[in-house]
């Protein structure tokens, strides 16, 4: 109990007078193994928020989504998931390559339910896992070093309406980012994308993909 609470946290707990609280907190809820029930919900989520940091030790999150399933626990320590097209940037990747410590955030919208997840990552275009993942780009694999089931108290319910048609697998074929449609976005391009927004739906201008994204059609 002695790696979970730092200099800052104490004194926080000591003028609230919640240090008691806090190691009995401690105490009953970290755990070090995925067990079946938490294997079950990790592995029912369509979403959840991964958090990553940067070279100079910033910090950032993002949102990953996919089909139910897109997040597998691979045995009591680890999980994985694929990473998936994206912008180009490759700013979670990049990340864990670059410092490898990683949080994730799963939740539940419909019965409020949420598990918080530590770890070490590591990225791999190898892994034995991409023949499992259509369209995935790379693997990746994180190590369990702590994890909680956090209070539900303060989550809005929301309900899913449907899955979104990025996703790989929904339709026969993946839909172009309505961004990659952009004109300014033409000349830079990866290869695996040149001549596709002319063949599906025709180069558009930066001002109609903003009207685009505020109709919910990104």
């Amino acid at each position: 109990m002695n790696e979970m609470y730092g200099e800052k946290h104490r004194a926080l707990q000591d003028e609230f007078e919640t240090r008691k609280l806090a190691d009995r907190m401690e105490e009953i809820i970290i755990q070090q193994e995925i067990g079946d029930e938490e294997k079950a919900f990790i592995e029912s989520r369509p979403m959840f928020f991964l958090s990553t940091v940067d070279q100079n030790g910033q910090p950032t999150v993002s949102y990953k989504g996919g089909a139910p399933g897109f997040v597998r626990v691979v045995d009591k320590t680890t999980l994985a998931f694929p990473s998936y097209d994206g912008n180009g940037m490759f700013y979670s990747m990049g990340n864990i390559q670059q410092t490898a410590k990683v949080g994730l955030l799963f939740l539940d919208f419909e019965t409020p339910h949420r598990i918080r997840f530590h770890g070490e990552a590591s990225v791999s275009k190898d892994d034995p896992l991409m023949a499992d993942f259509n369209e995935a780009e790379m693997i990746v694999r994180v190590k369990l070093s702590k994890m909680w089931v956090n209070c539900p108290r303060y989550i809005h319910k929301y309900e899913l309406k449907e899955l979104s048609h990025y996703v790989p697998g929904q339709k026969e074929k993946t839909p172009l980012a309505g961004w990659k449609r952009i004109d300014l976005m033409q000349d830079v391009l990866p290869p695996k994308d040149k001549g596709r927004p002319e063949k599906e739906g025709g180069v558009i201008t930066m001002e109609e993909w903003v009207d685009n994204v505020h109709k919910g059609k990104g």
